[in-house]
């Protein structure tokens, strides 16, 4: 397999494997610069990798950002699936998954910003649409995956469909999260207030 200047390529595995690890790195600065600033060679200013090494990996930002946020948010969808488990009562689930989404967006902030400015951008790139709807799709099939087990231990059942419970949650966990990355102390206590609330009232 070659590549356009007949520079033969490593085998698929690892050549995937060295996308990941690049992508993974490179998440800080996609995350401080957000998707209109960024820029292959912005990124290798601000980081160990060369604009070439990214290049060789990567036909464009838009390759690179999809990347990234394609193995942020693979790992993101499976955040909660030991709470899960684990949870024997409403209130343990409930209280394990506050602890996660509070741990989240305190530590995470800008991993979340790049998400939601992605999937704005889906609205007027082509390229982003197929790559945001997939992860849109795990990130629906994780809330109610939370919410389905919540009903379950208290004996009921939802009755809201997988998109309306996704809306809410996410919804709420966007406009906060605007709060908190524009440096209002009440936005995660206030998060996770209505959290609780929200949680009973759907499930």
């Amino acid at each position: 397999m070659q590549t356009n200047r007949g520079v033969r390529q490593p085998p698929a595995d690892k050549f995937h494997a060295r996308r990941a690890e690049l992508a993974e790195a490179a998440l800080e600065t996609l995350g401080e610069l957000g998707y209109a600033r960024t820029s292959l060679r912005e990124i290798a200013q601000k980081s160990e990798f060369t604009h070439g090494v990214l290049h060789y990996y990567f036909t464009d930002k838009l390759d690179l950002i999809t990347c990234s946020i394609r193995h942020y948010k693979a790992k993101c969808v499976t955040r909660y699936d030991a709470v899960i488990a684990s949870a024997q009562t409403r209130e343990e689930l409930q209280e394990g998954f506050i602890d996660r989404l509070s741990e989240t967006i305190r530590e995470e902030p800008r991993m979340h910003c790049l998400w939601y400015d992605l999937r704005s951008q889906a609205l007027f790139e082509d390229g982003f649409r197929g790559d945001v709807a997939e992860i849109d799709h795990k990130l629906e099939d994780m809330v109610w995956r939370i919410m389905s087990r919540y009903a379950e231990l208290g004996g009921r059942e939802l009755m809201i469909s997988s998109s309306a419970l996704y809306a809410l949650f996410d919804g709420l966990f966007q406009q906060y999260l605007l709060r908190h990355v524009s440096n209002d102390p009440d936005a995660v206590p206030e998060l996770l207030q209505e959290v609780r609330r929200l949680m009973p009232m759907v499930g």
